[in-house]
């Protein structure tokens, strides 16, 4: 979500490159042959990738933009060296896919992870410290050769006007946009960045979360993985947890939160709660119902 640039998109990206099930076949035909005869299937496709079941325990996942092509790349290299330390299971690319048919990008074949997405099924409230365990286990120091994001785990500084021009679009929902809320993103716009920067999902809205029989069962989507502010990922606690004793017992499991740490967590909520509700009224009810109800929690608990 957001990953090509800073400023306010309309809605939901457009493909750039049409991808159905004809394509997909011919390309693990050519490249993964071994794969070939599993049946195939389309699951779905974010702002930036088109999935397909293949089998009953692998997914493809391609690119439907360019600005999504350089993520995928991200996945491939590091997910795989991540994904020993997480708690969570996360899809770490099985099989590298290249360019072909016509088709210009790389992709990947990863593992299926069960579960439903957490905005259609939420985890329960006992998953609070699960999922605190979860972001300890990614929020550690990253080297230097992590990948770079212009939008995600930077200064809240920088993303100001993106917001502000959300807002101004969004000027008929006072009922979310409150002065409660803008309150807090005035509040998290002037927190320090008081921690040093670590390991970071950068995504870790619903559907990229996923959740079984109440438990966190794997988190998917890492291609805004990066280096930065671990606020950025804090602020999933408001888009997880209905339940507000949750949401506390998430932030203290964690530990060794500082008060600036926890402003800034509550803007990256707010900015991503703007996000998900500006882009999501335009043509995508679930990230809009996303963004709605993680606006009233983070005013609820501000």
């Amino acid at each position: 979500m957001d990953t090509a640039s800073a400023a306010p998109a309309p809605g939901t990206p457009a493909a750039e490159h049409m991808i159905d099930q004809e394509l997909v076949a011919g390309l693990l035909a050519e490249q993964h042959p071994d794969l070939a005869g599993l049946p195939l299937r389309a699951l779905d496709a974010g702002w930036d990738n088109a999935m397909f079941g293949l089998g009953e325990r692998l997914a493809v996942r391609l690119p439907r933009r360019a600005a999504a092509a350089p993520l995928i790349i991200h996945e491939q290299r590091w997910l795989p060296r991540l994904a020993p330390q997480l708690t969570l299971p996360v899809p770490a690319p099985a099989r590298v896919g290249l360019p072909g048919r016509g088709y210009p990008w790389r992709w990947s074949v990863v593992p299926w992870l069960a579960g439903d997405a957490a905005d259609q099924r939420e985890p329960d409230a006992g998953q609070a410290r699960p999922f605190a365990a979860f972001l300890r286990s990614l929020h550690t120091p990253a080297p230097a050769a992590a990948p770079a994001n212009p939008v995600r785990g930077v200064p809240l500084s920088q993303r100001a006007d993106a917001v502000a021009a959300r807002m101004r679009g969004m000027a008929g929902r006072a009922d979310l946009l409150t002065p409660q809320v803008r309150r807090l993103w005035d509040d998290a716009l002037g927190a320090p960045l008081d921690v040093s920067p670590t390991w970071l999902h950068g995504d870790l809205h619903p559907r990229n979360v996923l959740v079984a029989g109440g438990a966190v069962s794997g988190v998917i989507d890492w291609g805004d993985i990066t280096a930065g502010d671990r606020a950025t990922d804090l602020a999933a606690v408001w888009m997880l947890f209905a339940d507000p004793r949750a949401r506390a017992e998430a932030l203290a499991a964690y530990g060794d939160l500082s008060d600036a740490t926890l402003r800034r967590a509550r803007g990256w909520a707010v900015l991503f709660g703007v996000t998900l509700l500006a882009t999501g009224l335009v043509d995508h009810p679930r990230h809009a119902l996303i963004g709605e109800r993680t606006l009233r929690r983070v005013a609820e608990d501000g």
